[in-house]
């Protein structure tokens, strides 16, 4: 009888990892509440915004802080 008791709890502490992982059943519920709040994407408004959005009038250089003035104005 010990060996039997010792046996189911070795069983039981060997799948609480595996449990574990498996995520479980009732988080499932909250996932569905989320999907409901999200908001709608209007593709109009979206456009609408993006044509909002002024062109710059000259070229970003994103290593123009990096480099000294000297290079940008004086081509090789």
């Amino acid at each position: 009888m010990k060996s039997f008791v010792m046996a189911t709890a070795m069983v039981a502490l060997i799948a609480m990892p595996a449990h574990a992982q498996m995520g479980g059943k009732r988080h499932q519920s909250d996932d569905k509440k989320t999907d409901a709040q999200k908001p709608k994407v209007d593709e109009k408004a979206y456009k609408a915004a993006l044509d909002k959005i002024p062109e710059p009038k000259e070229k970003y250089d994103p290593w123009g802080v990096a480099r000294p003035p000297d290079a940008v104005k004086k081509p090789k």
